[in-house]
């Protein structure tokens, strides 16, 4: 095998990047022979066996979920599937079995209560979902429309033709001109003062000239100035060029496919989850147990069977899918008050649990505009002279005024009252002549004309090196002196320090007679531009720091500049990191890098998603602001894609959440209303998990001891209900401060903790009116004294049956009325660290609902409804048993609620 097909051989089997990487560090004869081409071009045969080896230049679109897909998404989850199984099996119990009187039931046992209620709630919480997931946009396609649909190449005999894009394949000679989108990942054969706009790529606000020269390895193939990036477009200039790669395989078709890509599963999703298996796991637990003790202590296994299913619906927190919602979509109003629009309903609690904000520089941290910082003359001090005839300059120029020539007007506008010189200068000078900027000269003159003195004067500005080529003499101290080789090391000295520091510097010269040309001029000063920081930003970033969220700054600009501007905002930096090292960096090196340092420059949007997928890796849950198209990967890789409505389509398309103010401290304010949605949610399932393990513990005790259920079915189910309906309000709660100073994060862990913290206070007390109905309260009030296992050695016939169903009516009721007592108030000690209803009150809504269930709840015994649905009339004497238990719950409750946070060093 020759050396040239050794080298193909190897070609092929290279990764998309490695291909750049070889084309740009070798000379134009070793890339055209590994890409298998020739300047004149590919044949058809040449274009084929090109083709089926390295594909076509298609970048693959985000495709689209089936209607069917979409629905089963919305509505099969693990708490959905738990609902789901418990209709099927209540229906079988409460509606089947009764029909066809099977077990021992009959039609008078039907029963639609449970079954439509658990149905109702999966059709609404499935709803909900759908039509959040049906609003999402598509992503790849919007950054796909950017691209042109032809391109002009050479194919073997064949001059230059225009062929559509997919055509175009690996080692095709393509020619740019002016104006052309880049088709593919190119390798540059000639290039003639050539300028491309690569923003899109890397995040650079100003176009970059290319060369086709070899150039030195360099680990960031963004870096390159041979290689030309597809999605990227030209300025100026022309060239010819080589397809390195095509479609999928260019770094554009990279970016597409990441977006293209479903979601990363979030941090809230995983939380939810992880909720969901928890109560699975004590369900298949309980259930059981609860069935087996029931059928062997009372004999009734079809009664053991129906308490059982009971005891599952018990365990369930039915409203959970609805209070999640809600809590949501009261979060995303709030949110809208603060500048922040939800584009994803359930990004909210993830915006919330934010421990790392990563962000770019441009248009974040800094105003996106670029002002005039400096107008110093040789010595370095600022001149009012050096910024008029600045301001002629770029004032008259007919060209197209770039950023920087408007930051000079502005700057000498904002003057103008204050110094003399500056004032009416549009209207004392009028234009002679100009010659425009070109990039191969990279200067701009004009020459202008004093309507009092009559004086004419050529004002140039331009790049240093190029203003120094053209200048022969030098204004110093007012006098004019001939350039030596000493003050041009000066010069060009002070002019790398202002570089180092992150400024942009144009050199201004002028010239009053003689030949009015760009030859023999005087150097008069430096213009330094910058990006500035915003005002908000230093303030917000500490805000940030003190709400437990770091910021990273991810880049692909100069990281000269990012060091500038960090340090004006006070982000100080023990380690700056470079997309060239970044790719030497294999996972596991990168996995602690991420860790060590907050700035990250001159970035692919390959390495800012690499980044932000290595940060999760590490535990945290990453926010992504960003708004260019080279963030939308990184977006989409993040727990929470975050952009502004100013950012490009693609960007919007990929973000969870849109900011109306592209400012850090709108989005300091958006994480602590994500942080009060979570505190919401987290109360409600931290508070009713441990509410019903509680009850399910006294179920299964009281099914040990008591000869009879201690609850009957249905009224496991309205207690359930009435209390969860109580709970929707939770979602409007007061949240105190110290519960929003630090990211929180969904675990079952914390859940399950909290279940057997604060479960077993309940139980302690549920067995305490166990103990007092069963042996004193129902002896006292119904059968004379005598205990329920005494029964029949007193009571025969029908006045056992009697007396039986009375003692079991007030034992139920008793208990049926404590749990709702227990349940709702104790919901007031729990939301809080501080000390409930002193330091702490819940809001109206949440203590009017909790109110109105306990006064439901304690009423119904004494109706129609209660007398119905079993009850019996609660004496006086219960209340004044009733009234001090929940007392003395309520303040245990309290001790052990400040146990388990001096623990654990959390509530929520």
């Amino acid at each position: 095998m020759s050396v040239i097909e050794k080298r193909r051989d190897k070609m092929e089997k290279k990764t998309k990047s490695e291909r750049i990487h070889f084309c740009a560090t070798h000379s134009i004869i070793e890339t055209l022979n590994c890409l298998e081409t020739v300047l004149t071009g590919l044949d058809q045969e040449g274009v084929e066996k090109s083709r089926s080896l390295n594909g076509v230049n298609k970048v693959t679109k985000e495709k689209k979920k089936s209607l069917l897909k979409r629905i089963i998404e919305a509505f099969i989850n693990p708490f959905t599937a738990i609902l789901l199984c418990i209709a099927i099996v209540s229906s079988m119990t409460d509606i089947v079995f009764p029909y066809f009187n099977l077990f021992g039931s009959n039609k008078q046992d039907l029963n639609y209560f449970t079954v439509s209620i658990i149905i109702i709630l999966i059709i609404i919480s499935g709803t909900l979902r759908f039509i959040q997931e049906s609003r999402s946009g598509n992503a790849a396609e919007k950054l796909l429309s950017m691209i042109t649909t032809t391109c002009t190449v050479t194919r073997k005999e064949q001059k230059k033709v225009e062929i559509p894009l997919d055509e175009l394949v690996v080692g095709d000679i393509v020619h740019l001109s002016a104006g052309d989108m880049i088709p593919a990942d190119l390798r540059l054969l000639e290039a003639k003062d050539l300028f491309i706009n690569q923003s899109s790529i890397t995040g650079e606000s100003g176009p970059v000239e290319k060369f086709s020269q070899v150039n030195e390895y360099n680990g960031s193939i963004t870096e390159y100035t041979n290689i030309a990036y597809m999605g990227t477009n030209v300025i100026s200039g022309s060239a010819t060029a080589v397809a390195v790669n095509v479609g999928d395989n260019t770094l554009f078709g990279a970016m597409a496919s990441a977006v293209a890509k479903e979601a990363v599963e979030t941090n809230f999703t995983k939380g939810v989850n992880s909720v969901s298996w928890l109560l699975i796991k004590f369900m298949l637990l309980m259930v059981p147990l609860v069935f087996i003790i029931n059928g062997i202590t009372k004999g009734d296994w079809v009664s053991a069977f129906l308490f059982g299913i009971s005891i599952a619906v018990g365990l369930t927190p039915e409203m959970l899918p609805m209070i999640v919602t809600t809590s949501l979509a009261k979060g995303a109003v709030s949110m809208s008050k603060k500048n922040t629009i939800v584009k994803n309903i359930n990004s909210i609690q993830n915006f919330g649990a934010i421990d790392i904000l990563c962000t770019d520089k441009t248009g974040t941290i800094t105003q996106d505009k670029v002002v005039l910082q400096y107008y110093y003359n040789i010595e370095g001090n600022d001149d009012v002279r050096v910024l008029r005839y600045a301001y002629l300059n770029s004032f008259f120029q007919t060209g197209y005024k770039n950023l920087m020539d408007l930051a000079i007007i502005k700057k000498t506008e904002e003057l103008e009252n204050q110094d003399k010189n500056l004032e009416d200068l549009s209207e004392n000078y009028e234009k002679i002549d100009e010659i425009p900027f070109d990039f191969k000269r990279r200067r701009l003159s004009t020459v202008v004309k004093n309507m009092k003195t009559g004086k004419i004067k050529m004002v140039t500005k331009g790049a240093v090196e190029e203003m120094l080529s053209v200048c022969k003499y030098v204004e110093e101290k007012r006098e004019v002196k001939e350039i030596t080789e000493k003050l041009k090391e000066k010069i060009l000295c002070t002019v790398d320090e202002l570089n180092k520091k992150g400024f942009r510097v144009l050199a201004l010269a002028k010239k009053n007679e003689g030949k009015l040309n760009e030859e023999d001029m005087i150097l008069i000063g430096y213009l330094a531009f910058l990006d500035p920081p915003k005002e908000s930003t230093e303030a917000a970033i500490k805000a940030l720091k003190k709400h437990g969220v770091s910021t990273k700054v991810l880049t692909g600009d100069n990281d000269l500049v990012t060091r500038t501007v960090c340090e004006q905002v006070g982000l100080k930096i023990t380690n700056m990191f470079l997309g060239s090292e970044i790719e030497q960096m294999d996972d596991k090196r990168l996995k602690i890098a991420v860790e060590v340092a907050d700035v990250f420059a001159k970035l692919s949007p390959e390495q800012k998603t690499r980044i932000v997928s290595m940060l999760r890796q590490n535990g945290h849950v990453v926010g992504f602001l960003g708004d260019g198209i080279n963030d939308a990967a990184a977006m989409k890789a993040a727990d929470i894609g975050i952009s502004v409505d100013t950012a490009v389509d693609i960007a919007k398309e990929s973000a969870d959440i849109i900011l109306l103010e592209k400012d850090l401290g709108v989005l300091e304010k958006g994480i602590l209303e994500g942080r009060k949605t979570y505190a919401n949610m987290i109360k409600y399932i931290k508070i009713t998990a441990s509410s019903n393990f509680g009850n399910m513990l006294s179920v299964l005790v009281a099914s040990t001891m008591l000869p009879f259920l201690p609850m009957e079915s249905l009224h496991l189910i309205i207690l359930n209900l009435i209390y969860d309906l109580s709970c929707t309000a939770i979602p409007w709660d007061n949240v105190d401060e110290e519960l929003l100073d630090k990211p929180c994060q969904w675990e079952a862990k914390s859940i399950k903790t909290f279940m057997l913290w604060i479960g077993p206070i309940s139980s302690i007390f549920d067995i305490t009116t166990y103990i007092f109905m069963y042996f004193v309260l129902c002896p006292l009030v119904v059968s004379n004294g005598v205990l329920f296992h005494n029964l029949s050695s007193v009571y025969h016939g029908t006045q056992l049956s009697v007396v039986r169903l009375g003692y079991i009516a007030l034992f139920q009721t008793g208990w049926f009325v404590e749990s709702m007592w227990s349940q709702s108030l104790v919901i007031h000690m729990i939301r809080t660290i501080k000390l409930p209803f002193i330091q702490s009150r819940a809001s109206f809504p949440v203590t009017t609902l909790t109110i109105s269930g306990i006064l439901l709840l304690t009423i119904i015994p004494f109706t129609k409804l209660g007398a119905y649905l079993g009850f019996t009339n609660l004496p006086f004497d219960y209340f004044l048993y009733l009234i001090p238990c929940i007392i003395v719950y309520m303040i245990l409750a309290t001790v052990i609620k400040k146990l388990y946070v001096k623990h654990y060093n959390r509530l929520l």
